[in-house]
């Protein structure tokens, strides 16, 4: 069973950090390009940052660029999404969704996603 856990969510207030994980089982993330999407209440779902399977390459959205990092490791199956800087308009649920491509290949478009994970909430607030 193919299956994508994130965690590493939370409450945290402005200015702080968060770093995420997610976690495959069931299939080796090495094949596959890895998104974070969030979705905030009454918002269309948003693509954070994508990093292709051979982690070379990498993509932000205008919103996050700058205090947002991801990163894979592979030997350990995890894709991560370091998150600093927060502010409370980063308050929503995070996904992290893997889709099978070349070794560069990697979008922020979450309908070309195969997989997708459960969610984690994060919450920025004083």
């Amino acid at each position: 069973q193919l299956q994508l856990v994130e965690s590493g969510g939370g409450l945290v207030q402005p200015g702080g950090s968060l770093r995420l994980s997610c976690a495959a089982s069931g299939f080796t993330l090495h094949y596959y390009g890895i998104g974070w999407f969030r979705q905030a209440p009454g918002k269309e779902r948003e693509g954070v940052s994508c990093i292709s399977s051979s982690g070379g390459s990498t993509n932000y959205a205008d919103s996050v660029k700058g205090r947002f990092t991801i990163s894979r490791d592979n030997a350990k199956n995890t894709v991560y999404l370091q998150m600093n800087s927060l502010k409370p308009e980063d308050t929503a649920v995070y996904y992290c969704a893997a889709v099978r491509g070349g070794s560069d290949y990697r979008s922020l478009l979450g309908h070309e996603y195969d997989y997708w994970g459960q969610g984690t909430q994060v919450t920025v607030s004083s």
